[in-house]
Parts: structure tokens; C-alpha cells; sequence
């Protein structure tokens, strides 16, 4: 007996419906224009770093033209320049913590 799915037959089930899926429908949002308040203004400003370098970059800070003074940037800072950081002692950890591995490393 052959088999009846190739014979086009689905053994008794009936037919199978296609169901058809159309795509949304955006026009009722091609009307509507995006919000011109809800973004900041764009504008290029003059950066001043600490060595005096200047460099022209896009931001939302400030005015158009406006000059921003860098306090510590990448030239200057200890994390960036590998510099020696300040230690502050509170309530002794830090004299504990040195005396308790002072020989640590040393040969």
C-alpha cells in the first residue's frame, strides 16, 4: 500500500488553510514629524587642555564658540601618567597593612 502523503493524501485529515500575514500598516506615522524639542542642540566648541593644547570637538555643553578649560586630563592625570598616588592613613589600616607586609617582596 503505498503511503498516503505521497499520494497528495493526508491519511483522513482535512486540508491544511493557509493563513496569510500582511505587513503592518506605518502611514499613520509617516503624518507625524519627529520632535524638534526632544533633542539637545549639537554645536562645536574649542577644548583647552592643562598644557595649553587646544582642539575643536562636537558636544552639547555650553554655547556654539564657547571655550572649555580642561582641570585634569589625560597628560596630567596620575591613572593616565602612571604617577604616584597619595596615600591618607584613616584610623591606622594603612601603617597596619605596611608593617604587616613591609618584608613581602624584599629578598
Amino acid at each position: 500500500m503505498p503511503c498516503p502523503a505521497a499520494a497528495g493524501q493526508s491519511g483522513g485529515l482535512p486540508p491544511r488553510r493557509r493563513r496569510v500575514i500582511e505587513p503592518p500598516n506605518f502611514s499613520h506615522q509617516r503624518d507625524k514629524a519627529m520632535k524638534s524639542e526632544t533633542h539637545p542642540d549639537y554645536h562645536t566648541i574649542k577644548v583647552v587642555m592643562t598644557d595649553g593644547t587646544e582642539f575643536t570637538t562636537r558636544s552639547t555643553w555650553g554655547k556654539p564658540g564657547d571655550t572649555m578649560h580642561l582641570d585634569i586630563d589625560p597628560k596630567s592625570h596620575p591613572a593616565w601618567t602612571g604617577g604616584q598616588q597619595q596615600l591618607v592613613d584613616r584610623g591606622g589600616r594603612l601603617s597596619r597593612f605596611q608593617k604587616k607586609f613591609s618584608g613581602f617582596l624584599k629578598k
